[in-house]
């Protein structure tokens, strides 16, 4: 069955993709699908709630958390694509590796969701040029997070000379140049601010929240990856502590009208705002506009 990803991305209502942990390691659900049964069954009761898109992601971004080797992470990805796939299931993959990323699109997945926005592996935007008909979800990314694993984490990511949202939208929309400099078309760009990634606390990731319409404007849909993360407990009282990972998750409440309560993660996917001239005039230009606003 072909899947119009144009409409996808052009989608007029807000999207909801259910998060398919394949991982020891992740922070509410990690251990739990990663038998290939397990992660068909849960990805077919999300879809079954309502999520339109699951993603898959085979390696965990929590800081602390440990990389797993290319062929681990391969063989994990694949072996959930190739059970879905059949399923009708619109695929988006979570991984930072060309590699992965290249043998999930020729398996049939339809979204590469890189957390580094192009910055880990400087091949992968070239994979997701080579394949018109995907898209590609940048994120912004400073760099591994304090106790992660690969690269030393630099221990002033969190800091925001301009504000947070500012500094945000300046780099992120510089990596967003990046990748099309490398031939992905912006018909296939999705941008998201990264909630959580160098922004530990309520302070950095409220006001991205409260600016949606700004990251909305440059004419990109917007990922917002909010669910089960710390800070989105933390106005309302202690953090919450998740249950032992033998037992899936507590059902949670739906994130979208569309989307059923269920014992799920879920990112929301806003629809695009009519493109700005600004948003193709470069990082140069929003480098002029940051220094007006000093």
């Amino acid at each position: 069955m072909a899947i119009d990803m144009k409409a996808i991305h052009d989608s007029q209502r807000t999207l909801v993709m259910g998060v398919l942990n394949i991982t020891e390691d992740s922070f509410s659900d990690g251990g739990l699908w990663l038998a290939p049964e397990a992660a068909k069954a849960h990805g077919e009761a999300m879809m079954k709630a309502g999520a339109d898109i699951i993603d898959i992601g085979a390696e965990s971004t929590r800081p602390g958390a440990k990389r797993v080797s290319e062929a681990d992470e391969k063989a994990r990805v694949l072996g959930a694509v190739d059970a879905l796939i059949p399923e009708g299931a619109v695929l988006s993959i979570d991984t930072t590796r060309a590699s992965v990323a290249l043998a999930a699109l020729e398996h049939g997945a339809q979204i590469i969701n890189d957390v580094s926005g192009g910055q880990l592996d400087r091949e992968l935007p070239h994979v997701v040029a080579d394949h018109s008909d995907c898209l590609y979800i940048v994120q912004h990314w400073r760099g591994w997070l304090a106790g992660a694993a690969g690269n030393v984490p630099d221990a002033d990511t969190s800091r925001y000379e301009h504000g947070v949202v500012n500094d945000v939208y300046d780099e992120l929309m510089r990596q967003v140049d990046a990748v099309l400099e490398a031939g992905v078309r912006a018909e296939q760009v999705i941008i998201d601010p990264g909630l959580g990634f160098s922004k530990p606390g309520v302070e950095h990731n409220l006001p991205i929240l409260a600016a949606l319409d700004r990251f909305n404007a440059a004419g990109y849909p917007v990922l917002i990856g909010a669910s089960r993360k710390r800070f989105v407990g933390s106005p309302v009282g202690p953090s919450r502590t998740w249950p032992q990972k033998t037992t899936p998750p507590r059902p949670s409440a739906p994130c979208a009208r569309n989307m059923a309560c269920g014992p799920c993660a879920c990112m929301t996917w806003r629809k695009a705002a009519t493109r700005s001239p600004s948003a193709t005039h470069g990082a140069s230009m929003r480098t002029r506009d940051r220094a007006n606003r000093r």
